[in-house]
């Protein structure tokens, strides 16, 4: 123990490898000696009575100073079931998920990437205990258990989303990533004009979608890339189609999303290789949304009978540089125009950035006090 009263950096480590093959669950039955003291110092728990709803949400805490739009937070967050449903997911499927995020098998992010995991998340552990503007006021009120408390920085996922409009037309707008979403029949992800899908661990809505609808584990053997598996068969079945013109959508199977009520994923390409980076045309924006809604009636009468939700993430707003506030204000103004056409549609946005949820009049998309 320190002087200060924190724990030592490497008692801490010790504890969450540990707490890495028991899963959060495991507090509730004993809360280890140096994360009760952090606990206890950074005031998320007043006694043993929520020591060990402290000592979870600390570690949410902890996890998200790490940064959901880095490796290692989101490594973090799939390595000790942090994100909505995995809680108590057992060890290996928790290590799986956060193999997934480096691209890596199982076997091999256990012998590296695991390890910095850990040692990161112990030095947020502290990092977050250390700051005065949490102390004693951050435990939040008892609830029937684990899964009601809020981490002092908590990133707004909501299961059923914020009221929102395009124009005169209603949407749900959820301040999430877009893999976390459930039961919307159809996904969109943003591409480029080849069809080359983002890498599975970078932070990208075409990354994130690939990574969660990939099957398999390499640990077992091989993985299934479904969706660039897919888009690389639908190429080869058209000759010299590529690059293909700005705003084309080409649909594809949701792999392991279907477990998340997930049916279809939408690829509308929309940013152009310049250089060693792209560009996108808001205009073609517009152009697909129109071309995934009319995608969609196809596939509502050619068999897929009750496709009637889609989710829109800020297309071409990631790596493809165009301005958020742009590239929402195209979003709005195409999907009002969709739904006067054909009002019958569930529409979603998803974004992270609650400035982008306000085009869509959703003032309470900031994120709540602690």
């Amino acid at each position: 123990m320190n002087p200060d009263g924190l724990p030592d950096r490497a008692d801490l480590i010790r504890e969450l490898r540990q707490l890495r093959r028991g899963g959060l669950p495991a507090l509730q039955a004993l809360v280890p000696e140096a994360l009760r003291a952090a606990t206890l110092y950074a005031g998320y728990a007043v006694g043993e009575e929520d020591l060990a709803d402290g000592a979870e949400r600390l570690i949410r805490a902890a996890a998200e100073r790490l940064g959901t739009d880095d490796l290692i937070g989101r490594a973090a967050q799939c390595t000790y079931g942090l994100l909505p449903g995995r809680r108590g997911d057992p060890a290996a499927d928790r290590r799986r998920a956060a193999a997934l995020v480096y691209g890596v098998t199982s076997e091999r992010f256990r012998h590296s990437q695991e390890k910095q995991v850990v040692e990161q998340l112990a030095g947020a552990v502290l990092a977050e205990a250390r700051e005065p503007a949490g102390r004693p006021s951050r435990p939040a009120p008892r609830g029937p258990g684990p899964a009601r408390t809020q981490a002092a920085r908590p990133i707004v996922v909501p299961r059923t989303g914020l009221a929102g409009r395009a124009g005169s037309r209603p949407v749900t707008v959820h301040l999430s990533p877009i893999e976390l979403l459930r039961d919307i029949d159809i996904l969109v992800s943003s591409e480029n004009v080849h069809l080359e899908m983002s890498k599975s661990f970078r932070p990208t809505v075409s990354g994130a979608l690939r990574r969660s609808a990939a099957v398999g584990c390499a640990a077992d053997g091989p993985v299934a890339d479904v969706l660039a598996d897919e888009l690389a068969a639908w190429v080869r079945a058209r000759p010299g189609v590529l690059p293909l013109r700005p705003g084309t959508v080409v649909p594809t199977g949701a792999g392991a999303l279907a477990e998340r009520g997930v049916r279809r994923v939408y690829h509308a390409a929309v940013a152009v290789p310049d250089g060693h980076a792209y560009r996108v045309d808001p205009q073609h924006i517009a152009t697909a949304v129109a071309a995934c809604f009319a995608r969609a009636r196809r596939e509502r009468a050619d068999g897929l009978p009750g496709l009637r939700s889609i989710c829109f993430p800020l297309l071409g707003a990631g790596r493809g540089g165009l301005e958020r506030g742009t590239s929402a204000e195209w979003l709005s103004w195409a999907i009002e125009d969709a739904l006067t056409a054909d009002p019958g549609w569930s529409v979603h946005v998803v974004t992270r950035h609650p400035d982008a949820a306000r085009v869509f009049g959703v003032e309470a998309a900031e994120k709540p006090e602690p």
